[in-house]
C-alpha cells in the first residue's frame, strides 16, 4: 500500500494514562469537549490487523479509512432525532499487531476490558473477524446471559482453518464457546460447518429476500443483552464492494439499518464491532457507508424511549 491517507499514523494517548483524547483525529468531525475519556460515554477501539485473510489483504487499514471518513458525517440524525455525539465519543490509540492472532486477541481482549470497567461502550472497529473474539470474550465475563447478532455473509465456524484456530473462518466457532449467537446474512459456508448449526438461529440471505417476519423471528432469539458483531460483506456486494472476500445476494441497507433498529428497541446491545471493510484509494463511498452505520447504529441505542429514558443506561457522566 502506497504512502496515502489509509496507512497514515494515528496519535493516540494511551488508556489508563492520559484518560483524554488528541485534539487532531478522532472519531467524528464533534468537539473537543465531547471527545475526552472522562466526558465520553463510547469508546471507540481500532484494531488494524488483517494477519489471518485468506484472499485480499487491506482490512488492516480499514480503522483508518472509518475514521477519515467519519469527518464527514452530519452529526444530527433525521430518523432518530438525535445528535448521539452529546453522549461523548471517545477515539483509543490503535492496536496494530502483527503476529499471531492469539497475541492479537489477547491484546483486544484486555483493552475491551479496561474499558468496560470503566463502564464505556465499546465499539470495535477492524480489521478482520478475527478481533471479535477478545471483544466478545470480554463481554462474556461481564454478562453471563449475552448473546451474539453476527450480520455476515460468512458462517465462520470451522474449528481450524489453515492451522490457526483463531482464523477470521474460525471466529464464530470460538465465540460459541462463551455464549449463544445468532447468525443472519449467511448465504457462504463449507460443508464441515452445516454439522455445527444449531436449528433456528442461522437466517440464509436468500430466506430474507423472501419476506415474512425474518426481523422478529431474529429477535426472539436473542437473550436480553446483545453483543452485534458487523461484517461488512453481509451486505450486497453492490452497495459494499470493499471488503476482502466478498459474497453477491446480500442485505441492503434498509434490511440491516431496520434490524439493528428493532433490535435495540427490543433488547439491551451492550456493544458491537464493524469489521472487514477492506479500502482503497477509490472506496470513499464504501468508507463513508461504514462510519454511517456506526453512528446510525448508536443513534439507535442512545435515542429516548417514549418515557424519555434512554434504552442503554449504564454509562453516567
Amino acid at each position: 500500500m502506497p504512502e496515502g491517507r489509509l496507512n497514515r499514523p494515528l496519535y493516540y494517548n494511551e488508556v489508563g494514562v492520559t484518560m483524554t483524547t488528541r485534539p487532531e483525529y478522532g472519531f467524528g468531525n464533534i468537539p473537543e469537549e465531547y471527545k475526552s475519556y472522562h466526558n465520553a460515554a463510547v469508546a471507540i477501539v481500532p484494531v488494524s490487523y488483517d494477519e489471518t485473510a485468506t484472499w485480499k489483504k487491506g482490512s488492516r487499514y480499514g480503522p483508518n479509512a472509518i475514521i477519515e471518513a467519519s469527518g464527514h458525517l452530519e452529526l444530527y440524525d433525521i430518523e432518530t432525532d438525535s445528535e448521539v455525539y452529546l453522549e461523548g465519543i471517545y477515539t483509543d490509540h490503535p492496536i496494530k499487531e502483527s503476529g499471531l492472532p492469539e497475541d492479537l486477541i489477547r491484546e483486544v481482549r484486555t483493552r475491551v476490558a479496561t474499558h468496560l470497567a470503566h463502564n464505556k461502550f465499546v465499539v470495535c472497529l477492524g480489521g478482520e473477524h478475527s478481533i471479535s473474539i477478545g471483544t466478545v470474550q470480554a463481554y462474556a465475563k461481564k454478562y453471563e446471559d449475552l448473546s451474539v447478532l453476527q450480520l455476515d455473509a460468512h458462517a465462520d465456524l470451522q474449528d481450524e482453518y489453515n492451522g490457526s484456530r483463531y482464523n477470521h473462518n474460525c471466529v464464530m466457532a470460538r465465540v460459541l464457546e462463551c455464549c449463544d449467537i445468532v447468525q443472519v446474512g449467511i448465504r457462504s459456508m463449507d460443508h464441515v460447518e452445516t454439522g455445527k448449526i444449531k436449528k433456528g438461529t442461522v437466517f440464509f440471505a436468500d430466506a430474507i429476500m423472501n419476506g415474512g417476519d425474518w426481523i422478529g423471528d431474529i429477535v426472539n432469539k436473542l437473550s436480553e443483552n446483545v453483543y452485534i458483531t458487523i461484517d461488512l460483506d453481509v451486505f450486497d456486494l453492490s452497495i459494499m464492494p470493499a471488503t476482502g472476500t466478498p459474497e453477491p445476494g446480500g442485505l441492503n441497507w434498509h434490511q440491516v439499518t431496520s434490524l439493528l433498529k428493532k433490535v435495540t428497541e427490543m433488547r439491551s446491545v451492550v456493544g458491537f464491532d464493524v469489521v472487514e471493510l477492506c479500502p482503497s484509494e477509490y472506496s470513499y463511498p464504501q468508507d463513508y457507508l461504514v462510519a454511517k452505520l456506526i453512528y446510525k447504529l448508536l443513534s439507535y441505542i442512545y435515542k429516548e424511549d417514549q418515557n424519555g429514558k434512554k434504552r442503554y443506561t449504564e454509562y453516567t457522566h
